[in-house]
């Protein structure tokens, strides 16, 4: 579904309206937050958003991941799975799924290290020390109680983050902020400085560690935009995040095109993209998460081969001091297991 627009600016009328609801789901999600997990053979790090739709969450998942394999760890990705039809516990084997088997995000993840699909996720985290997982790294699932998290990191968008502050369907959270901060070990905010960023002030109020990064584009893809007038369209929590990506590299986009998040495009939205592309002699572009899913369908990869993906990459502002966080929370895990091996 499409985000409401009341989400995103001062509570209102709407707001006010859905309080009732907010609260029976607020106080829902605020218990389940508080249930125990179960632990299992190997540290869990798990990357989520505190609210609904995109910040950044699985660029971060994979810049982690590439931190960890550079130390010498072996990260297996774990994910649910969303808009795939497999329940899994199964690797993801790019050369055999799609996006209609494992959804969009694993196709993306599996790209850098093993991934492991699986709704129950006690279950996928078992499939991933099988795969010879040292850790596990979670794509999303912060809300999820049923493995116990050594390292639960939220992440938020820097222009739009939390939006009117509200807990679902009243706003974008997706547990009341404070119950979901009470278990995260760190916050990682996404974007340019000057943002809404109020979180970070009551993250750091309560000794959480607030790291700073930014989405790089992929310079290869934006050279060879360079002078030409695009189409641009998206899929993503956030597509107004895409299209601002594309007018700051200086990308004359002339078009644009919003879908809800995860969108499967159906054969003739896939096909009115084609044909005003030709008919205004522009290129369609998008994000590799749309990408994969227009070429999981046969009635769409036309559109999937004549468009480009523009890839981007997360940087933190001080990578040294976010390694440093990352080897002692593990090597606290890990000092854990040992004086306790029922952990193991």
């Amino acid at each position: 579904m499409h985000e409401p627009p009341f989400w995103w600016r001062p509570a209102g009328f709407e707001a006010r309206l859905l309080t009732p609801a907010a609260a029976i789901y607020g106080q829902v999600a605020a218990r389940r937050l508080k249930r125990s997990g179960q632990s299992v053979g190997a540290p869990v790090l798990c990357i989520g958003n505190p609210t609904l739709g995109g910040a950044g969450k699985t660029p971060l998942a994979l810049a982690v991941a590439d931190l960890l394999a550079q130390a010498g760890e072996r990260p297996v990705f774990l994910s649910r799975g969303y808009g795939g039809r497999l329940a899994g516990p199964v690797a993801v084997d790019l050369a055999r799924h799609d996006a209609t088997d494992v959804g969009d995000e694993p196709l993306l993840l599996a790209r850098a290290a093993p991934a492991i699909v699986a709704r129950d996720r006690v279950r996928g985290a078992q499939a991933a020390l099988g795969a010879g997982a040292t850790l596990i790294v979670m794509d999303d699932g912060f809300q999820n109680p049923s493995l116990t998290k050594d390292l639960a990191m939220l992440v938020v968008d820097a222009r739009r983050g939390i939006g009117n502050a509200k807990v679902f369907p009243a706003g974008p959270l997706r547990a009341p902020l404070a119950d979901q901060l009470a278990h995260a070990h760190a916050l990682v905010i996404v974007g340019s400085p000057g943002g809404d960023v109020a979180i970070a002030d009551m993250a750091m109020s309560r000794n959480i560690p607030v790291f700073r990064a930014r989405l790089r584009p992929d310079n290869a893809t934006l050279s060879r935009l360079a002078g030409k007038r695009v189409l641009a369209f998206a899929g993503i929590g956030d597509p107004q995040k895409f299209f601002g990506t594309l007018v700051d590299a200086g990308i004359d986009v002339m078009a644009k095109h919003s879908f809800s998040d995860h969108h499967r495009y159906t054969p003739s939205e896939a096909w009115a993209l084609c044909e005003e592309a030709a008919r205004k002699n522009l290129i369609p572009v998008t994000t590799e998460k749309d990408q994969v899913r227009l070429r999981g369908d046969a009635a769409t990869a036309e559109l999937s081969r004549r468009l480009l993906a523009l890839p981007v990459s997360l940087v933190l502002e001080d990578q040294a001091a976010f390694e440093s966080f990352l080897r002692d929370r593990l090597n606290a895990a890990r000092a854990r297991r040992v004086a306790n091996p029922n952990l193991q």
